[in-house]
C-alpha cells in the first residue's frame, strides 16, 4: 500500500487553554449597546449618547 503524505502545518499538542469570546457593538443615534459572552459568563452595557 502507498503511504499517506500529510502536508501542512507540523503536529503541534493542543494548547492547555483555549480563549473563546465573542460580541457586539451596535450604536444608534441616542444609544450604544456592548455585549459579550465568555466561556465564564456574559456581560452587557447600554449607555446612553451625551449630547453636546
Amino acid at each position: 500500500m502507498a503511504e499517506t503524505v500529510r502536508q501542512g502545518r507540523p503536529e503541534r499538542a493542543a494548547p492547555g487553554r483555549r480563549l473563546v469570546a465573542a460580541g457586539i457593538i451596535r450604536r444608534t443615534p441616542d444609544r450604544t449597546i456592548t455585549f459579550r459572552v465568555t466561556q465564564a459568563g456574559a456581560t452587557g452595557v447600554i449607555t446612553k449618547q451625551v449630547t453636546r
